[in-house]
């Protein structure tokens, strides 16, 4: 993955914050997050990675819980921007939803958020503020982009959703199925490019036979 880049901070009082000790430190945490987890990874370790002070990390992201979130935020602006969810009306509906499920996908299997996934797994960090961080940082922000681009595709007679948050959600767990909790529980380290197509593909399928206008699937009757 290429190196965290973010815009410069609205400068705030006091010294104006330097993006690029901001983004050298973003950067230092997503490496020692990923080599030695949460708890693993000190904020001495990452100044000294990032050739910043520990209080120059303190000063521009305040604790390592807020530093986590901002690793996890920044690295999912970065592999589902914003540009993947504009309306497109030009891009055929499977096409969009295809491109959106190989860069969600390439997201998740990677081998950074993997190890973030089992930092959420570690029975320590259920009672801490890191399970909503991460979820606020990540899934919560994609499935509120990708929501808008359904309500959109629904405006524009291509879709029929009762219930869109709940369509988004299912829309990413699917994506992730088996081939993701296999990647978190270490049972497998890849699958070949064909394999994953065919699973993003099947996958989008399914999904616009369930809620593409006129092809959602009848009610079954009661015996």
């Amino acid at each position: 993955m290429s190196a965290i880049t973010t815009p410069a901070p609205a400068a705030g009082p006091g010294r104006p914050k330097d993006p690029n000790k901001r983004a050298a430190i973003l950067e230092a945490a997503r490496r020692m997050f990923t080599l030695h987890s949460f708890d693993g990874a000190s904020m001495d370790q990452i100044a000294t990675e990032a050739g910043v002070s520990k209080l120059t990390v303190y000063s521009h992201f305040g604790d390592k819980s807020a530093l986590f979130a901002t690793v996890v935020r920044t690295y999912c602006e970065q592999s589902l921007p914003d540009a993947l969810f504009d309306p497109a009306p030009g891009v055929p509906l499977r096409e969009r939803l295809l491109d959106i499920a190989r860069a969600f996908f390439s997201m998740v299997s990677s081998r950074e958020a993997v190890a973030g996934h089992r930092v959420m797994c570690a029975p320590k960090v259920q009672d801490s503020p890191l399970p909503t961080l991460f979820w606020e940082a990540g899934p919560m922000r994609i499935q509120a982009a990708f929501a808008q681009l359904l309500e959109r595709r629904i405006a524009a007679g291509e879709l029929e959703i009762p219930d869109v948050a709940r369509a988004a959600s299912q829309f990413f767990v699917l994506l992730k199925g088996e081939v993701h909790a296999r990647l978190v529980l270490g049972q497998c380290n890849a699958f070949s490019p064909r394999c994953i197509e065919e699973h993003l593909e099947a996958t989008v399928d399914m999904f616009l036979r369930a809620y593409a206008s006129g092809g959602r699937p009848r009610t079954a009757t009661p015996a």
